[in-house]
């Protein structure tokens, strides 16, 4: 068996735009007594690059799979993660905690953020939160907590561990942008790697409702209409079975009651 991992093989990342110093004192007001030391990254300001960041994007592809027009926001964010995983290539890190900075964290984080380092050779990447996270899979019991797949959507990039063979391995997969990038790692069965979710989730977001992404109280969300979105509802249908079939080849398709640590 492949051993676990402790504190000391991670790095964390705290994305963080430029403007926005009071979410970044709120994150490292969390983060002292947590005793989880980070470096801030600033994050790529879509609105500011968004000429660059388009010629990285198929619009026209991204339209199709997520059934709106992509956003300035949107493709900040994306870029943003992809040079994070950039970030802990180039150090000397085993496993990155990636953190956004809207993030709030439970009273019982470090201890599921220790027992998912502890169960690292049953996962390739890990969320503490999500924004959505349909028909779990349980694949076992890390302690209290259920370290589970997922057949429906799991989306949410806020708290995150990914291991270096896996960045390292996905990177050069994830250009040019086609989707979310939630919703590009959900894709884990074109790209080959457990995405897993620790639940309870330890973690949770709160941006008050006013995101640099989609704006105060989602306001710069444009979806098309619903005729206009039957490509992006046929994509979400096929993706069920593409999951479940992934996870089925790799015996990870039932619940499991076993301890993994």
């Amino acid at each position: 068996m492949v051993r676990g991992h402790t504190r000391a093989d991670l790095g964390v990342w705290l994305i963080n735009l430029d403007r926005d110093a009071d979410r970044l004192q709120h994150m490292e007001d969390q983060l002292r007594p947590l005793d989880l030391p980070c470096q801030r990254f600033p994050a790529i300001d879509g609105k500011q690059q968004v000429d660059t960041l388009s010629k990285r994007a198929d619009a026209a592809a991204y339209a199709r799979n997520m059934g709106s027009p992509i956003l300035p926001g949107k493709m900040g964010c994306y870029a943003s993660h992809i040079a994070v995983w950039e970030a802990f290539l180039a150090s000397d890190s085993d496993v990155a905690l990636i953190l956004e900075d809207d993030v709030v964290f439970h009273d019982d984080f470090l201890q599921s953020l220790d027992l998912a380092l502890e169960a690292s050779d049953h996962w390739d990447t890990v969320r503490f939160n999500c924004i959505r996270a349909k028909l779990p899979v349980r694949q076992g019991y890390v302690g209290d907590y259920s370290l589970n797949a997922y057949v429906g959507p799991f989306t949410g990039n806020a708290a995150y561990l990914i291991k270096r063979d896996v960045a390292q391995r996905v990177l050069p997969n994830l250009w040019p942008q086609t989707r979310a990038f939630d919703h590009e790692l959900n894709r884990f069965f074109l790209h080959d790697f457990r995405q897993c979710g620790l639940e309870p989730f330890s973690t949770h977001v709160d941006d008050g409702n006013e995101s640099s992404i989609t704006g105060s109280n989602f306001a710069l969300v444009k979806k098309f209409k619903w005729y206009q979105r039957l490509p992006h509802y046929r994509l979400k249908a096929a993706n069920y079975f593409r999951r479940a079939g992934w996870l089925a080849r790799r015996g990870r398709l039932w619940r499991s009651n076993r301890k993994l640590v």
